[in-house]
């Protein structure tokens, strides 16, 4: 008995990624994330030669539809291949096995990352076996009615108990960037993280090579030594804040609170219209500091995980 072969012309292409497919992924990327962020052609480019595609795409009639990329999610993450998908639904599931037929070995998880609201990669993520690992939120302050005269009582408070906050000159001595690197290891010690908000390591001069080529970073002194620490790195119209920390002997006195009143008076002196901000929902301190300063946030952004 011979059974009759099913049609397959009505399914999808799965194949690597070109240059020529650019403007179309740039497309179903931007659409997936709801415009969250846009991206541009430039951005997408091809393997290459010899080494394994890390995005493939599905091209139904001509046209692509969908688009995967399978790649290692980062430093911080060292065990980790991130997935990241985009476009037609249907078409997530053998993009997802074809990246898994070439994966690189040295990897034991795959994790994706996706916002509450992003209804296909969630509906995906789900349906495919992952688990819900860990949730983290992201908030957004108007800068153009950002008005910081209620946090004048507690700054001059703060002054008279011997805190000064100020913008770091990219010029200071070396003991100050030490005390800033010793501050910053303190942050990354203290802080919950779960691996979307585990930023790649910074050695001592990364951090002040960064600092000075993109950043303005904001610190309070007591007595002349950097007790807190708070960075905006500009884009575009908004400032992103990242690497906020209070030495633990200066916590709950709301020195991060008048910091950051601090660094987003200057934010909005320089003609910033948005602050963003965002972290992981296990770091309440920091949650109702930027609730104090008026942020508003969005809806969560969730990771997803599945062992390989």
């Amino acid at each position: 008995m011979t059974h009759a072969k099913h049609r397959t012309d009505h399914l999808p292409t799965l194949r690597p990624f070109r240059a020529a497919d650019a403007s179309a992924v740039a497309r179903l990327v931007t659409e997936g994330v709801r415009g969250h962020w846009t991206y541009t052609p430039e951005q997408f480019r091809e393997a290459q030669p010899g080494t394994r595609p890390t995005r493939l795409v599905a091209e139904q009639d001509g046209v692509v539809v969908a688009t995967a990329r399978l790649a290692p999610f980062g430093e911080g993450v060292p065990d980790a291949l991130r997935l990241d998908v985009a476009g037609d639904g249907s078409c997530f599931t053998p993009l997802l096995l074809a990246q898994l037929a070439e994966a690189p070995a040295g990897f034991r998880r795959v994790l994706g990352v996706t916002r509450e609201d992003f209804t296909e990669q969630m509906t995906f993520f789900h349906a495919a076996g992952f688990r819900n690992a860990w949730q983290s939120w992201g908030a957004h302050l108007d800068l153009t009615t950002f008005n910081p005269t209620p946090f004048e009582a507690l700054q001059e408070r703060l002054f008279l108990a011997g805190y000064e906050p100020e913008r770091l000159n990219p010029d200071a001595p070396d003991a100050d960037w030490d005390a800033l690197y010793d501050l910053h290891r303190t942050g990354v010690r203290d802080q919950p993280r779960n691996p979307t908000t585990t930023p790649d390591p910074l050695t001592h001069d990364g951090l002040r090579d960064v600092i000075r080529r993109e950043e303005a970073a904001f610190v309070t002194r007591w007595r002349g030594q950097i007790v807190a620490l708070t960075r905006l790195t500009p884009r575009g119209p908004e400032v992103d804040s990242e690497g906020t920390v209070t030495h633990p002997d200066h916590r709950r006195r709301g020195v991060m609170t008048a910091l950051k009143a601090h660094a987003l008076t200057w934010a909005k002196g320089e003609g910033f219209a948005h602050a963003g901000t965002g972290g992981t929902v296990l770091n309440l301190p920091m949650l109702r500091v930027n609730t104090r300063l008026g942020y508003r946030t969005e809806r969560m952004w969730i990771t997803w995980e599945k062992d390989l």
